[in-house]
């Protein structure tokens, strides 16, 4: 039992790495392309990321690779595979009660981040890219990568989601993660200043909290930063957004 629960953390770990690898990687691609030159000079930067996510990555894999070896093994977890198991209602609502509840927790655990011994003792790493750049989506503390590695797993066990409904949930914790450091908006103009852009998280917003660091600690939504009146706009970058 032992040895299969470490190949099963192992094997996550191997993934999210890889993950991570190809996610920021081809943001960074579509960066040089995009916006060529707007890394130069950041190479020791983006090696440090790069050093600080993968280490990320092995602890991420370690809940996960439980949450995979108590499903697949013992069905412990509220994971269906079985379409007809809950309405299909359910699949686009069981993204969002994930993304909420993620969004909850990132926000308050972010901002506990930042209280000062936190954010020394932690924190310190990620804010240490400036600006961040396509790979410092996961450049975390280890203690930091606890926190955040945790909820999705934990989720798990409490709501009933489809693999492919979770598979979901992690592309776009995925896609958000990386695409809110690269330095630049991918979104529209009139999407990220208007209706849409006034409660979804992109990168023009994200880049506002790296700038100046007491505001703006959602992850996909504004609505925790608009309640607790923590939401300092839309920042600015190196180089002008997209059309």
């Amino acid at each position: 039992m032992v040895a299969a629960l470490i190949v099963s953390a192992l094997a996550m770990s191997a993934i999210v790495g890889v993950r991570y690898l190809l996610a920021s990687g081809g943001f960074a691609l579509a960066t040089r392309a995009r916006h060529p030159g707007l890394y130069r000079g950041l190479e020791p930067q983006i090696r440090r990321e790069i050093t600080w996510s993968l280490v990320s990555a092995l602890i991420y894999g370690i809940p996960a690779g439980i949450v995979a070896w108590g499903w697949q093994a013992h069905g412990w977890t509220r994971i269906y595979t079985d379409i007809h198991a809950f309405p299909l209602w359910y699949l686009p609502l069981s993204i969002l009660l994930y993304l909420a509840a993620h969004d909850m927790w990132f926000y308050w655990t972010h901002r506990a981040m930042h209280m000062p011994r936190l954010f020394r003792a932690a924190h310190a790493v990620h804010h240490a890219s400036r600006p961040p750049t396509a790979w410092a989506a996961m450049s975390f503390h280890p203690w930091e990568a606890v926190t955040g590695a945790i909820v999705i797993p934990a989720l798990v066990f409490l709501i009933p989601i489809h693999v492919a409904a979770l598979g979901m949930v992690l592309t776009i914790m995925t896609v958000m993660g990386v695409s809110n450091h690269m330095g630049w908006e991918m979104f529209p103009r009139a999407l990220v200043h208007g209706p849409i852009g006034d409660w979804l998280i992109t990168a023009t917003h994200h880049q506002r909290h790296h700038d100046q660091y007491g505001c703006n600690y959602g992850l996909y939504f504004r609505f925790w930063d608009r309640l607790c009146r923590t939401d300092g706009g839309l920042g600015t970058f190196r180089t002008t957004t997209s059309a």
